[in-house]
């Protein structure tokens, strides 16, 4: 079945951005469907205009359609003037690149890069037709799969998904659709499939398991419900980034979207170690790329797209081992085309004036520093080892070279934080405009810009504070009421978060099973999209909170014990449980710890490489 080609014309005429819904893009892949024996819908639950920014979501795709017998294509959350035209005319979710309905497909995938996007995820099914429930999923038809930053925490989707892809993709996602292909031709049945998909490391099918609570309401046991089913996941990772695959094309869009670039990735892992940070211990071990495969990678989607913009990504940009290297050879290829190199994750301590004076040769930028705590004191709770000095130092080589727009991350509700920690924060937004001013005015531009954003800290697994509560609503609003009255008379801007939202992200970051039903009821009454603040609804929120009998401030504003079965405890990430309580312990008494360039601090990870130790040693990559 394909949708009318002439009613989805018609469709598109009243819509905003129709080119969000018609696919045909430069360098997108279509297939003979008669030729290929897997099709892969890729669902990323946002709309087009973010999913298409998604280097993630790129590399997978491409990854997939190497092989020629596997057929991804891509299935975006619609917005709702066309989800409204789409339900009117009773035309279900398609395909872009063959306009093929969701339910039509073998294997639909979800990327989940975000908790907020948990209700697009049952909305987009609901959209295709496909039963929401796994258990009303018979044989291997539809079967539902996702992956992503949030699969380390699978529980709040238990009950929808009926695998989920724990670590890295690239050549996971292909084996299990080689084990698929097998199994539809062999006439397995779904359980049969379940467990040997278990075979594969990172692939976790909740089904074949079952979780037992407390009187109290904490988890007792979570256990296998199948003989020979593990008891531990390991997370998948790719031991060798410059063999590992990576796109030579990627689609270009006939619309703006939010990152309209070449984007290569540097690196995976980081060294710093800052405790509130679940990507930095999640993405380990530190895995690099040579300077040669970037500078080929760079120079092959640059030619294929035509961007003027070419943006360099990981966790920390400026920690890669041979930066001022790589940066000449990339200018070799960007200066003379005009073509703008950014850096967006950049580390205060060890930004030097020759890379500000570099990156800055074909367009001034704003620099984006995140100290993440006003204070001295809180930044060694959370060991981001960032002194004042080092603030000076690097906001002033950005003024002296001309850029005239700083941005500064925070965040208000870490822990041990006080009211003096929260004035902190305006205190060092007002001392970064005092080092705009303080600089020859030969030397810097007229006027200054400094925006400071404080986000509300959410305790996420995997990480050091993941024992942690999050600050109620109301010790939020107060820390916010005082923030904005601290602003005032300060030549800087203030942006803080929706509170509300980061309680719901809390809830289903550390959320388990229980939450299924919440997440069902929030389906039911049409939620999605709730990432954007004018979709959040907070009331129907309540409402499938007190409907299912489900306190939200169990799991968010909750501390919990060292001792207490966590719902992820089944999963192992590399970074072991013994290092998070160290680290968490750390913490609270102020003590830093070194990074892993400076010395081997035992978190585990490397475990997952081959023939790695971890507590031996320097980091092999500096």
């Amino acid at each position: 079945m394909k949708i009318d080609m002439n009613s989805l014309h018609e469709m598109l005429l009243s819509v905003q951005k129709p080119a969000r819904y018609t696919g045909g893009e430069l360098f997108e892949c279509v297939k003979n469907e008669r030729e290929v024996d897997v099709r892969f819908a890729f669902c990323f639950p946002d709309i087009y205009d973010i999913a298409m920014s998604c280097l993630g979501y790129r590399i997978l795709y491409g990854a997939i359609n190497e092989h020629k017998n596997f057929w991804c294509e891509r299935v975006m959350q619609p917005w709702p003037d066309f989800e409204k035209a789409l339900t009117d005319n009773g035309v279900p979710l398609y395909s872009l690149e063959s306009k093929t309905p969701l339910s039509e497909f073998d294997i639909i995938g979800f990327t989940l890069q975000y908790e907020m996007c948990y209700t697009t995820v049952l909305n987009m099914l609901r959209l295709g037709n496909v039963p929401l429930y796994s258990n009303k999923r018979q044989g291997l038809k539809n079967l539902v799969i996702a992956g992503g930053p949030c699969a380390y925490n699978p529980e709040p989707l238990a009950e929808f998904i009926d695998l989920f892809c724990i670590g890295e993709g690239e050549t996971q996602l292909t084996e299990l659709c080689t084990l698929y292909d097998r199994a539809v031709k062999g006439g397995w049945d779904k359980k049969r499939f379940l467990k040997e998909a278990m075979n594969i490391t990172g692939v976790y099918a909740p089904a074949l398991y079952r979780t037992e609570y407390n009187d109290d309401g904490t988890i007792s046991a979570f256990t296998p419900t199948e003989a020979g089913v593990p008891t531990k996941i390991t997370k998948r990772i790719e031991q060798d980034l410059d063999s590992m695959y990576f796109p030579k094309t990627q689609i270009v869009p006939y619309i703006d979207v939010v990152h309209d670039r070449v984007t290569i990735e540097l690196f995976r892992g980081c060294i710093r170690g800052c405790r509130f940070c679940q990507a930095g211990m999640l993405c380990r071990p530190l895995r690099v790329k040579s300077v040669e495969t970037l500078t080929r990678q760079a120079s092959e989607l640059l030619e294929c797209t035509g961007h003027d913009q070419l943006s360099l990504c990981s966790l920390s940009s400026s920690d890669y081992p041979e930066i001022e290297r790589l940066v000449d050879e990339l200018l070799k290829l960007t200066e003379h085309k005009k073509i703008n190199l950014s850096m967006p994750s950049l580390r205060i301590d060890n930004f030097s004036k020759e890379l500000a004076e570099k990156i800055t040769r074909v367009k001034k930028s704003t620099f984006t520093f995140a100290p993440e705590a006003g204070s001295q004191r809180l930044r060694d709770v959370i060991n981001k080892n960032v002194t004042v000095e080092d603030i000076d130092r690097s906001c002033k080589m950005s003024f002296e070279n001309g850029n005239s727009s700083v941005k500064l991350y925070f965040m208000i509700g870490l822990p041990t934080e006080t009211n003096d920690d929260v004035a902190a924060i305006a205190d060092l937004s007002a001392h970064v405009v005092d080092i705009f001013f303080s600089v020859d005015k030969s030397k810097r531009n007229r006027h200054v810009t400094i925006t400071s954003s404080a986000s509300i800290f959410v305790p996420k697994p995997f990480t050091p504070f993941q024992w942690e509560a999050q600050d109620t609503l109301e010790q939020v609003f107060e820390k916010q009421a005082l923030l904005k009255e601290k602003f005032k008379g300060i030549k800087a801007q203030i942006a803080t978060h929706e509170p509300y939202m980061s309680e719901i992200e809390a809830v289903l970051a550390r959320g388990d099973r229980r939450l299924c039903s919440v997440l069902y009821e929030m389906s039911k009454s049409g939620a999605r999209l709730e990432a954007w603040d004018e979709f959040f609804d907070r009331q129907a929120w309540n409402a499938a909170f007190f409907k299912c009998g489900v306190d939200k401030d169990f799991y968010a504003h909750r501390k919990r014990g060292f001792d207490e079965i966590l719902p992820w405890d089944f999963i192992d990430a590399g970074v072991t449980k013994k290092y998070l309580k160290k680290e968490a312990e750390n913490a609270y008494s102020g003590k830093t710890t070194r990074n892993c360039a400076e010395g081997c601090t035992g978190c585990g990870a490397a475990r997952l490489t081959k023939g790695g130790k971890c507590d031996e040693g320097i980091c092999p990559v500096y």
